[in-house]
């Protein structure tokens, strides 16, 4: 029976994506290297590594809003899932390569968003975990099936500035801020009586007075 190892090697974003992707490569080697593999149906777990790196002041103050306080870090700080995907691994003999593709969302009510905006350079330490199911042939030519061990997994550092620039491309200078209806209806009613032109213009009018109330005693 054929055994898989999996190492990711490279990422990359998508050349054409309409929405922001990352695509993963990742190098699948077969034991024995002689075994022939039909094709492998794959699916892969990818989860942060929070604890396994150092955050600079301004990296802690943000991550607040994920993990509360510091000081509680020792209870809070702990690896969090970031996607699930899958794959088709082509007919392959020894070894080969696959992609694996990562949608990234931009919505700051998403943890993994909150994680990645937070950090300001450096790597994120990621686990890949994987599953699936492996079709081969055996000695007689008959078609085998088999399940791809559960502790299957391997470890790779995402540069923080990969996410950085995907989302630079997809939203050159933007940030989205998703909003509960109601609000959003209350800050439109807003910008129409005061008629703005931009939903810029409407929170520049804003800030100065929440500004000013936290300089305040």
């Amino acid at each position: 029976m054929p055994e898989l190892d999996f190492k990711v090697t490279g990422i990359e974003p998508a050349a054409h994506g309409l929405t922001p992707l990352l695509n993963f490569t990742l190098e699948v080697a077969a034991t024995p290297a002689t075994q022939a593999i039909h094709s492998v149906i794959l699916q892969a777990q990818i989860h942060i590594q929070a604890t396994q790196r150092r955050y600079d002041p301004a990296e802690k103050k943000k991550l607040t809003d994920l993990f509360g306080p510091p000081d509680r870090w020792g209870d809070t700080l702990r690896a969090r899932l970031w996607a699930l995907t899958s794959t088709t691994v082509r007919p392959f003999t020894g070894a080969t390569t696959a992609t694996l593709t990562v949608p990234c969302s931009f919505d700051l009510n998403v943890a993994a968003t909150k994680y990645f905006y937070a950090l300001e350079e450096g790597e994120v330490p990621l686990l890949f975990l994987f599953s699936g199911t492996i079709f081969y042939e055996n000695d007689d030519g008959q078609l085998q099936v088999q399940q791809i061990s559960w502790n299957k997994e391997c470890p790779f550092r995402l540069p923080v500035k990969a996410w950085k620039d995907l989302m630079d491309h997809h939203y050159p200078n933007m940030a989205w801020l998703p909003l509960h209806r109601e609000v959003f209806e209350r800050l439109y009613a807003y910008r129409l009586a005061h008629g703005d032109t931009s939903w810029e213009q409407t929170i520049e009018k804003l800030l100065p007075a929440v500004e000013e109330a936290e300089v305040l005693p």
